[in-house]
């Protein structure tokens, strides 16, 4: 099993979203790197961190899990979306998502400034200078690790 930390604005897409819908498919990704991790790594079964990113707080508040693999994010073909690509096509997708379903909200939001303080986490690719991913693989570690902060009251 691999594990994975994923991005979104919550004012875009939050975990209470994804607990109210059950599932949902990942779109918007336009990072290549990122689609790689979707598309080679990323697997049924996988867990990720679902992380808020540009709110305030900025953190994790709860788990998902990769329930479907990738296929090709459809966003990309429209010109109404907001991530419309005009280089993607049907037959060159060239952008993909996976569907992910809803595992559990932490008690409260592990804030990125928290995970600083931690040195068990300082090579989480989060806490990198730098770091933009909105797709990014976690050690097994820093899962259980951060799952047990979120887990506290």
């Amino acid at each position: 099993m691999n594990y994975w930390l994923l991005k979104s604005e919550p004012e875009c897409y939050s975990i209470d979203d994804l607990k109210r819908d059950k599932t949902t498919f990942w779109d918007g990704v336009r990072n290549y790197q990122a689609r790689n991790f979707m598309t080679q790594e990323m697997k049924v079964g996988d867990l990720a961190f679902f992380y808020h990113s540009n709110a305030d707080p900025s953190g994790i508040a709860g788990i998902a899990k990769i329930v479907k693999p990738a296929t090709p994010d459809l966003t990309a073909l429209d010109p109404n979306e907001d991530h419309y690509d005009p280089k993607a096509t049907v037959q060159k997708p060239i952008w993909y998502g996976v569907t992910l379903e809803y595992v559990n909200s932490f008690n409260k939001i592990v804030t990125l400034k928290s995970l600083h303080s931690y040195p068990e986490l300082k090579n989480m690719i989060v806490l990198q200078k730098g770091s933009r991913l909105s797709v990014m693989p976690v050690t097994k570690d820093e899962f259980e690790f951060v799952k047990k902060l979120g887990q506290q009251r």
